[in-house]
């Protein structure tokens, strides 16, 4: 059962999902759900002795983890790979939450994006659909939250950091990011976006 666990880990990692105990439970220890601590406790140890990660509770409540990569962030860099355009992305986002102090509304962000001539508007030809991908996948990833913003008409969402940006980024100085977020600050870059701008971005 402990290599059902770590193999059931690893396939939820490969996108970025964070694993539940309900859904660990239901589909991968079964009938051998009375000993799951036991078996997360042998899954945790060979992920760090044979792996280099190591299984972090981003959600206490209802038992939510995910898997963070103990010798990158021993040496001092960000767990997510900003070499990947999605990532990159997402450091573009998390840069700007972080200088606004925690919370963004989302209209800011996507002003941004535009400097950066990424509309979420329209179809990214690297990205696919950019709105889609911050508002929902990096949502269900954990990295962000999107939250409705009380007493709007009409109604307004903002950005803030998700539980596993936390964990992995440890908010820590932006200075030490890559040159996402110099981007996000400075004046747009020349790489092109595979579309031309909009002028609005509906939900």
């Amino acid at each position: 059962q402990t290599s059902d666990v770590i193999h059931y880990f690893l396939m939820k990692d490969q996108e970025k999902i964070p694993v539940r105990r309900a859904d660990l439970v239901k589909h991968v220890m079964k009938e051998y759900r009375n000993i799951y601590p036991e078996i997360m406790k042998r899954a945790s140890r060979v992920f760090e002795e044979g792996f280099g990660f190591k299984i972090v509770e981003i959600d206490t409540k209802n038992h939510v983890y995910v898997l963070i990569n103990k010798l990158e962030t021993a040496e001092g860099a960000p767990a997510i790979n900003s070499c990947h355009p999605k990532m990159g992305l997402l450091f573009v986002i998390l840069s700007v939450v972080f200088m606004k102090g925690g919370a963004v509304r989302e209209i800011v962000i996507w002003n941004t994006l535009k400097k950066l001539r990424i509309d979420p508007g329209e179809k990214h030809r690297e990205l696919g659909d950019v709105k889609k991908m911050v508002t929902e996948k990096f949502v269900r990833q954990r990295y962000l939250e999107y939250v409705r913003i009380p007493h709007t008409d009409p109604v307004e969402y903002e950005f803030r950091w998700g539980q596993r940006a936390n964990v992995e980024l440890h908010e820590q100085e932006p200075q030490a990011w890559p040159q996402q977020y110099r981007e996000a600050h400075g004046p747009p870059p020349s790489t092109p976006a595979s579309s031309q701008p909009s002028t609005s971005s509906h939900r």
